[in-house]
């Protein structure tokens, strides 16, 4: 794969306490120098256009100013210094990268994985919430739509957490489809069966919140029955994965059981879906927060796409049955007939 750093990502450090801090790109880089094939690429920041295309004009300046008088607390999770604002500007470039060059045809062993931190998928169109300043995901999406000349762009996020933020910043357009696999109940509380969207974004929005414990074989069976059909009746030009890694097994702040094969075998499934519908494929980093896990996931993505063929789920796992009746109900909500 290749792989879009900037070490500007490195300068928003709110303190090697906080779960997301500057050692898990070292850890992810770490772990990738055993890797072949790993090209990296140096992606240019966003401009504050970029960012003011999602989000208010008035909180892009309110977060920059924040940011220049030495940043802090602008909630009990979200921490900024000084060096913050650049580095999501940096961050929202990455993703752009990963965008233009999925859209350029660059796949296979050129597929395009966005490095950036702070990550971005809980920002909201005038909030920064969830360690989250700009949504990166989000301008990626929108720089495609409007300098990219895509028509349509879909977003899979199968973080643990609900990305609230892009969510609401499409979520009245049809031009963007968002999909997200999530824990049900954890922060920051959003992304029930009945968000769909609303006006042109109606049923253009598909939550899948899964119970705790929910793991290989449940995630596989959710996108397979209700996220990768809707997403190809979507038919888009380009798919992003909003690539989060804390619902595996080991991660401190989730209860799920993904294991890092369960994450190479979406990870193929996406793929054989981008081909599907003749899309351009990119990946954003959005979470994650157990330093060998992380690096173990980012890692199995890239194996994938150098040839490695994941085992699959365990045949013998149980499909929980909490799970089977959240597909029924995604599939009637959709229209993606009964199972």
């Amino acid at each position: 794969m290749k792989f879009g750093v900037s070490d500007v990502c490195l300068e928003h450090d709110p303190g090697e306490r906080h779960p997301e801090n500057p050692d898990r790109i070292r850890a992810i880089k770490r772990g990738l120098k055993k890797r072949h094939g790993v090209e990296y690429v140096e992606g240019d920041p966003a401009d504050e256009d970029d960012a003011r295309a999602v989000h208010d004009d008035d909180y892009v300046a309110e977060i920059r100013e924040f940011c220049e008088d030495g940043g802090g607390s602008w909630d009990p999770d979200t921490v900024a210094v000084e060096a913050t604002w650049r580095a999501a500007l940096a961050s929202a470039g990455l993703s752009m990268w990963a965008a233009d060059a999925a859209l350029d045809g660059q796949d296979g062993r050129a597929t395009p994985f966005a490095l950036g931190r702070p990550p971005g998928h809980h920002a909201v169109e005038d909030d920064a919430m969830g360690f989250c300043f700009v949504n990166n995901a989000a301008v990626a999406s929108q720089y495609a739509l409007d300098a990219l000349e895509a028509e349509r762009v879909a977003v899979f996020d199968w973080d643990v957490h609900h990305g609230n933020g892009t969510q609401d910043i499409f979520y009245d357009r049809g031009d963007v489809f968002y999909a997200s696999v999530h824990e049900d109940g954890l922060y920051p509380g959003t992304g029930e069966i009945d968000e769909v969207g609303e006006g042109d974004g109606e049923g253009a929005t598909l939550n899948a919140p899964l119970p705790a414990g929910a793991g290989d074989v449940d995630y596989c069976y959710v996108f397979d029955e209700t996220i990768a059909p809707a997403i190809q009746a979507f038919d888009p030009d380009l798919l992003l994965v909003s690539a989060g890694f804390d619902a595996h097994r080991h991660d401190p702040i989730s209860r799920m059981h993904v294991s890092t094969d369960g994450y190479g075998t979406l990870t193929a499934r996406v793929r054989d879906l981008a081909e599907r519908c003749d899309a351009g494929l990119g990946f954003v980093l959005e979470g994650g927060y157990s330093l060998d896990t992380l690096s173990e996931g980012v890692g199995m993505v890239h194996e994938v796409f150098d040839g490695l063929e994941p085992t699959g789920p365990d045949t013998d796992a149980e499909l929980d049955e909490d799970v089977r009746e959240v597909v029924a109900e995604l599939r009637d909500v959709h229209g993606l007939g009964s199972k």
